[in-house]
């Protein structure tokens, strides 16, 4: 079901109350080599936390996965009774950037955006089937589709529900997405898609990182007008003048009526993956639920430190730390895995 822009869609933020959170489960060696199974605990881990506060709707591509699937998260407690499996074709977990954008339509009925997806830039043309999610959550829920011909992740944007928009210059400027696109064109699909009426952006995105440059790992909104930022001590580190622009943009960024944000450093978690090169890893890549914060950790000595300014900024949710040094060899972390349907 096609629906038209009215221009009067806004994206709640990611802490207003979720219907549901979306998932999918993982399965290829080529995203989690030799890490498969310790993928399926991390999602276990994440379904347990969440399934009591928020429906789990959870992509499975037969029903010998559906059944594995159930049966490993009945064995962790949780109660797969509450959640919906629905069986299909994917190719992989990434579902913030393969997944639809859900907004709230003038009369606040949900409608699922759905933008162009090019495999981050054309780079896993064997992912591409992925674009077809959103018009498939569509016909389940029942959802109105809008169409937009921008190339654009869920990763790549951060919102603060009151229509002010983080991005990075890296990503949806990059030749790979949208070439001959300029600022003001995008910002004008943001505003008439996600109802955004400031746009602010950062430069780039950390080192390795795949998609280049999504926010979600640079800076998130945790309230609206309050703002986490990955932020590198170490001057020798390859991120440290990376973000050291970004986190200085960011105190010199305002609001649609031009007050400052408050801008709190988060310190950055340092991995190598096997190969010796750095992984892209960092705090900012959480998920907020209706009770929980799923915090990504990485066996780091940072990592308690982040948690702690997490729990301050959320003192109404309880954060929780979810291990990621297994699934960021696919690329990502806990945000990047998981979608949220608004209420």
């Amino acid at each position: 079901m096609k629906t038209s822009i009215d221009l009067n869609y806004s994206m709640p933020a990611e802490w207003e109350p979720h219907s549901a959170i979306w998932l999918a489960w993982p399965y290829d060696e080529d995203t989690f080599p030799g890490r498969v199974e310790k993928a399926e605990a991390i999602f276990i881990e994440i379904i347990k936390a969440v399934h009591l506060n928020e429906q789990v709707e959870l992509l499975v591509l037969n029903e010998e996965m559906k059944d594995r699937a159930a049966g490993l998260i009945s064995k962790s407690g949780a109660d797969p009774s509450k959640m919906n499996f629905h069986i299909t074709d994917y190719a992989d977990v990434w579902l913030r950037d393969t997944g639809p954008i859900f907004v709230k339509n003038s009369s606040g009925k949900t409608v699922i955006t759905k933008w162009t997806f090019n495999s981050w830039g054309n780079k896993f043309p064997e992912l591409l089937i992925d674009g077809e999610i959103p018009e498939k959550i569509s016909k389940w829920k029942l959802y109105p589709l809008v169409h937009s011909d921008l190339v654009l992740e869920g990763g790549a944007i951060e919102i603060n529900g009151q229509g002010v928009c983080l991005t990075t210059e890296q990503c949806l400027l990059n030749e790979n997405r949208n070439p001959g696109k300029t600022k003001e064109e995008i910002e004008q699909f943001l505003q008439n898609h996600l109802g955004i009426r400031k746009t602010i952006w950062l430069k780039e995105g950390l080192t390795n990182d795949h998609t280049d440059g999504h926010i979600d790992e640079l800076a998130r909104f945790v309230t609206p007008n309050k703002i986490v930022c990955a932020f590198e001590e170490n001057k020798e580190d390859e991120n440290y003048y990376i973000l050291f622009k970004n986190y200085r943009r960011l105190t010199e960024a305002t609001g649609i009526n031009g007050e400052s944000f408050e801008i709190i450093k988060l310190p950055m978690p340092h991995m190598n993956y096997d190969d010796s090169s750095k992984a892209p890893v960092s705090y900012t890549n959480f998920y907020i639920g209706n009770e929980v914060v799923l915090a990504a950790i990485f066996k780091d000595k940072n990592d308690a430190a982040a948690l702690e300014i997490l729990e301050k900024c959320f003192p109404d949710r309880k954060v929780i730390g979810i291990d990621c040094s297994d699934i960021i060899y696919g690329g990502g972390a806990v945000h990047c895995i998981t979608q949220q349907e608004p209420l």
